[in-house]
């Protein structure tokens, strides 16, 4: 090879090297600006000391033993030498947004969703874009956010330290925009997600779940509902993905998910992260009754650690994609969940990631 070839090999090397630095130092900015972003809020609220810092909880009253909860969180913010928190109910009209936007309003550092997963929502509908922390003490059937962000459940007491002493993190918010209604059709148009939304058969179970089934035997009441629409019908959808051409297939749901752990173990969208920018889009179809549902749950457990069966012929399947929007049209209409929370019955919809909207006290 004559000196002319080295010299150009020598080039294309350099310049390979310079094309990988510059990646590195633009990664590096990129998180070195999204830290700069999370952590004004930090520094403020762990630079105010002793009575200064001002926690407020938002709580669904409807929840069982919380006179005595309140108590108890008084008495460990007391242990601690902080001031006693701020303590605001929900009510039917308001399941927690303006109680948030109120705790906002008086200087809260830190703001705590006591309830289920429809408290949650509301509280996060307030929270996103404000960069104050938001805690969870998770008291609800679901909850789902909570065992996506590892606070623990079943202890109201080790949540609320998680929210004391845990991190922050800046997560991404799911939003829902209804296009056109069904004809039983929902009210509010515009929703929060921060798990899953979902249609078809999912939001059907979700539904049809019994309130005092719930309370007596917790999340397992899902399943009892889950098998009575085994056999509902599949719907036609057509999907656009990021203002791409529309595909149409027919499912049992489709679901437009921020996250995917759900109770019981499964993980339905396993390469779903809450603070990638992306929504994680699961395509649920069966044929072929009970055999098609019993070849779903085997992949749906399957992929839960690490492996998709990729088979073209199956009875029961579920397919992945992402997207930062997706478009959505259902030929006639289904009933549409989101977290848990029944929207309506729906014809078109629209639903787009908020990268880094929320900053939450994770474990």
């Amino acid at each position: 090879m004559g000196v002319e070839s080295w010299v150009a090999v020598a080039a294309a090397v350099l310049a390979l090297l310079g094309v990988g630095l510059g990646l590195f130092l633009w990664r590096r900015h990129v998180r070195l600006r999204r830290s700069a972003f999370v952590r004004p809020s930090l520094e403020r609220v762990r630079s105010r000391s002793g009575t200064g810092l001002r926690i407020a909880l938002v709580v669904n009253p409807t929840k069982p033993d919380l006179a005595r909860l309140r108590e108890r969180v008084v008495a460990a913010c007391a242990d601690r030498g902080l001031s006693e928190p701020i303590w605001l109910e929900t009510t039917p009209q308001d399941p927690g947004t303006g109680q948030a936007r109120q705790a906002l309003a008086v200087g809260a550092d830190l703001v705590v969703a006591v309830g289920g997963d429809g408290t949650v929502r509301a509280v996060a509908e307030a929270m996103a874009g404000s960069y104050v922390p938001m805690g969870l003490i998770p008291l609800g059937t679901g909850n789902l956010l909570a065992r996506n962000i590892d606070v623990p459940l079943g202890d109201p007491m080790a949540a609320f330290a998680t929210a004391l002493d845990g991190h922050d993190k800046a997560v991404d918010v799911g939003r829902l925009h209804v296009d056109r209604w069904g004809p039983d059709g929902g009210d509010e148009r515009e929703h929060l997600f921060l798990v899953i939304a979902g249609l078809g058969f999912d939001a059907a179970m979700v539904a049809d779940t019994d309130s005092h089934l719930k309370a007596r035997v917790g999340w397992m009441a899902y399943f009892v509902s889950g098998i009575r629409h085994l056999h509902g019908k599949r719907l036609k959808v057509r999907v656009a993905r990021d203002g791409g051409d529309p595909q149409s297939a027919w499912v049992r749901s489709m679901l437009v998910g921020n996250c995917g752990r759900l109770p019981g173990g499964i993980n339905l969208l396993p390469d779903a992260l809450l603070d990638d920018g992306w929504l994680d889009l699961a395509v649920i179809d069966t044929r072929g009754g009970l055999a098609g549902w019993a070849q779903l749950f085997g992949e749906v457990v399957l992929q839960g650690v690490g492996f998709r069966n990729v088979l073209p012929a199956k009875i029961g399947r579920i397919d992945h994609a992402r997207a930062q929007a997706v478009h959505l049209e259902v030929t006639g209409s289904a009933t549409m969940q989101v977290d848990g929370d029944i929207v309506g019955d729906v014809a078109e919809l629209t639903a787009w990631a908020e990268p880094g909207a929320l900053l939450l006290r994770t474990g």
